[in-house]
């Protein structure tokens, strides 16, 4: 499990860092020192679990949350606060856990352990996604001209980014109205999330490689195109692979 460490006190993150540090399978990916930092390192380093204090400077812990919720395949979050007053709050940002300082090794750990179940979960989903009917042939886009058909079979890809979602096909690249979450449900048989903001093709993947120390990159046909792998979903990529 990968962890992202967010607290505007750098002893209170070094003292979660030792804590993360004692369990095995856990390792901290990065640190934050407020809100904004922590939505710009999600992005980044794509941890699957997120270590946060609730008062920060600038953007606090709890508008954060709210803003993490929303993105596509978030972190499972956990609160490390001296406040309690902020807990039904809390876990409405779907939180997992809500834990006040200082906080206790036995219980981050526990709480982690309930994280981490969550998170196998999805990365399962990944791997052997429900069988539904694929509803459409063609993606439809908007343009100047009127409205342009792209086939589903000449997709690579779906990417996201903020509120806009790019097709890359064997004719070039689109922009979309659909999103990725939308897309993700609708083609669960044929496109695999191997990113936060990324879908590829199941039929056009033709390996997994490595490019630098824990970085892979998704190797497509027909196209010199690399999706990159973020960490939390190489393990369900894997699976998929040993089923093709």
């Amino acid at each position: 499990m990968h962890l992202l460490i967010v607290d505007d006190e750098p002893l209170a993150r070094q003292r979660l860092l030792r804590m993360v540090e004692q369990l095995d399978g856990c390792e901290v990916v990065g640190e934050a020192g407020n809100g904004e930092e922590a939505i710009r390192r999600i992005e980044e380093v794509d941890p699957d679990i997120v270590l946060m204090d609730v008062r920060m400077p600038g953007t606090d812990g709890l508008s954060a949350a709210h803003n993490i919720s929303q993105m596509e395949a978030p972190p499972a979050l956990i609160f490390c606060t001296a406040y309690d007053e902020y807990a039904l709050e809390a876990f409405e940002t779907l939180a997992v856990g809500y834990l006040l300082k200082p906080v206790a090794a036995d219980t981050l750990a526990a709480v982690i352990d309930k994280a981490k179940k969550t998170t196998k979960l999805q990365n399962k989903s990944l791997a052997t996604p429900p069988q539904p009917q694929d509803v459409r042939k063609n993606i439809v886009s908007k343009t100047r001209q009127g409205m342009e058909l792209i086939s589903i079979e000449s997709i690579y890809c779906f990417l996201a980014d903020q509120k806009y979602v790019t097709v890359v096909h064997s004719d070039g690249e689109t922009l979309i109205d659909d999103t990725l979450k939308e897309l993700e449900q609708e083609f669960s048989t044929r496109f695999i999330r191997v990113h936060r903001n990324a879908l590829v093709a199941v039929n056009k993947i033709e390996g997994m490689k490595r490019v630098g120390n824990s970085q892979f990159e998704i190797q497509l046909k027909g196209t010199e195109f690399r999706p990159s792998v973020s960490r939390r979903h190489i393990a369900g990529v894997r699976e998929l692979l040993s089923q093709l």
